[in-house]
């Protein structure tokens, strides 16, 4: 704010201003704090789900006979009201199933207005599929799945005649489709949101992280990260990816949010980065078969995934309902990765109607990635929409349709009859999508090439100097982690006086009104400095997209 600025208020304007902004500095350094703290004790307890109803665990797959760090949950309470008030025993049980993408399970009920919520809401009995910090020695994306094929077994057992609903979010939601390509009969309709299936697909110079992994030389990083932390890839390698998807979001947005907005921001939050905050570990053989053959390979479209020595995934094979919900807005599973599959395996609407499968799609015109899975207005309608409506989605013809919400109250806790909800024919030739095939295919040579040099050579030898010291270091000394502890008073003991003077203006707030001319000033230059970091992501981005052209081509 410039002295000639101060200069054209009354002096008691901007003294009042000065104040406000004091006090706003002082409760936003101990919010840094306390988040630090909350990191701490998060990783103290051991990062236990993050979910706000009241369950109980049903089956820990550590103990299975090819053991994986997975459990399934059952919801048992929410708030004051017990399991028997709000579920109908009628309706079809929903499996929800969390993306183990870095970050630790939650996400899909960490607060009421949630997928848990809204299932419960609509009276279906939920069930949760969570999983541990770490996972078990040499685990495999194969006994992932037969860990999941067991769950469902279970839910279906308790509810016969009923199968299961699975709802499943980004890496969830391909999980749940591999299993669904092998649990035929067992399953109900599957709902997929924000999962990606089409990893080749996007908008250039949009989504830039289907091509990230051109600049490494594709999987083998992950594979010599994995060594060196001991057969684990510490889950916030991958977070830090999606945070510098928006760089400006990451140290500037999201911060100047909560500065402006302290008194109402604090505490959403300090919820939220307590869950991004808590990293997550996958295995070697897991995080090396994710990027080789998914996100580098792009094998599951084309019928290449292999589970296994004898299964290859047949996306055609699955009969059960699938609904995908995605969001214009989604930098990280566009509408592309999440629909572009579909003309992949069906060359046509009638080859659909043949197979007797049903797929119905509906997007969001603006939400975010996470928005889809944690943002209450989507849960409050788009879930609730989806929930509501799975008895008429199972009564449509094969085909392909797009879910269409007219609200005309433009209130997402509209009632039933306040919104309407139509299924409109679609041609599967709508869904292609062009882009540069030919070089994603040298990539992937590029990186099956790249992969067994280093299988071969390297990795004996980095497994070898690899010990719980040296993983020890790199998960404490991740800049993931350190951006965020060393606000702790643990580690800077300054920080406690933070903690006492956002008592004191806690007590004795002054903030200004909102239409003070000098907070307006300050908005205008907080907008002027999110731009310029938009800016700059938008030139990083289409140089990213140059360089991975002249690296392999069009």
């Amino acid at each position: 704010m410039s002295l000639r600025n101060m200069l054209d208020v009354g002096p008691l304007d901007a003294l009042a201003y000065q104040r406000d902004v004091l006090e706003r500095t002082i409760l936003f350094f101990d919010t840094l704090r306390r988040r630090a703290n909350n990191m701490i004790d998060h990783e103290r307890a051991g990062l236990p789900p993050l979910l706000n109803f009241k369950y109980e665990t049903l089956l820990d797959a550590r103990l299975f006979e090819r053991p994986v760090n997975y459990a399934l949950l059952r919801i048992t309470e929410v708030g004051e009201d017990c399991w028997d008030a709000c579920v109908d025993p009628a309706k079809p049980p929903v499996i929800i199933v969390d993306p183990r993408a870095g970050h630790g399970p939650g996400m899909g009920g960490f607060k009421r207005d949630s997928e848990v919520g809204m299932a419960l809401h609509t009276g279906h009995p939920v069930y949760f599929v969570a999983f541990f910090p770490e996972p078990c020695p040499h685990q495999t994306l194969g006994d992932v799945l037969a860990a999941l094929k067991k769950f469902v077994a279970h839910v279906a057992e308790r509810h016969v005649g009923r199968p299961p609903v699975l709802y499943g979010n980004c890496q969830g939601g391909w999980a749940a489709t591999l299993l669904s390509a092998h649990c035929a009969g067992t399953i109900g309709p599957i709902v997929l949101n924000g999962s990606p299936l089409s990893y080749w697909e996007g908008e250039p110079g949009i989504n830039p992280m289907r091509i990230l992994g051109a600049f490494v030389g594709g999987a083998w990083l992950a594979h010599f990260l994995s060594d060196l932390n001991q057969d684990r890839l510490d889950g916030a390698w991958l977070v830090q990816n999606f945070e510098t998807l928006k760089p400006g979001n990451t140290v500037w947005d999201k911060y100047a949010n909560l500065f402006t907005k302290i008194d109402t921001e604090s505490d959403r939050f300090l919820d939220f980065e307590r869950w991004w905050n808590g990293f997550y570990r996958l295995s070697g053989e897991e995080i090396v078969t994710i990027v080789e053959d998914l996100f580098v390979g792009d094998k599951l479209e084309q019928g290449q995934l292999r589970i296994g020595d004898h299964c290859t995934v047949d996306l055609a094979a699955i009969k059960n309902p699938l609904i995908i919900f995605a969001s214009q807005g989604d930098n990280i599973t566009p509408p592309h990765q999440a629909l572009g599959w579909i003309p992949a395996v069906y060359d046509n609407a009638d080859a659909l109607k043949k197979a007797g499968q049903r797929i119905v799609y509906l997007t969001n015109p603006h939400v975010g990635h996470l928005g889809i899975f944690v943002s209450a207005s989507v849960a409050r309608l788009e879930h609730r929409a989806i929930l509501e409506h799975l008895p008429e989605i199972e009564r449509l013809d094969p085909g392909l349709y797009e879910m269409k919400i007219d609200n005309p109250t433009g209130d997402p806790d509209c009632t039933h009859d306040q919104y309407a909800v139509v299924f409109e024919s679609r041609n599967v030739e709508d869904l292609r999508f062009d882009y540069p095939r030919k070089a994603f295919e040298r990539l992937r040579s590029a990186s099956e090439f790249n992969e067994s040099l280093y299988r071969i050579f390297l990795s004996p030898w980095v497994r070898t100097i690899a010990n719980p010291w040296l993983a020890l270091s790199m998960q404490w000394l991740h800049p993931m982690r350190m951006k965020t502890y060393l606000w702790s008073e643990s580690f800077a003991p300054w920080m406690r006086a933070f903690g006492v003077l956002a008592d004191a203006v806690s007590k004795d707030r002054h903030p200004i009104p909102q239409d003070h001319p000098l907070l307006a000033q300050e908005r205008q230059l907080i907008a002027q400095i999110s731009a310029f970091w938009e800016t700059a992501r938008r030139l990083r981005d289409a140089a990213e997209e140059r360089t991975f052209t002249t690296m392999y081509g069009e």
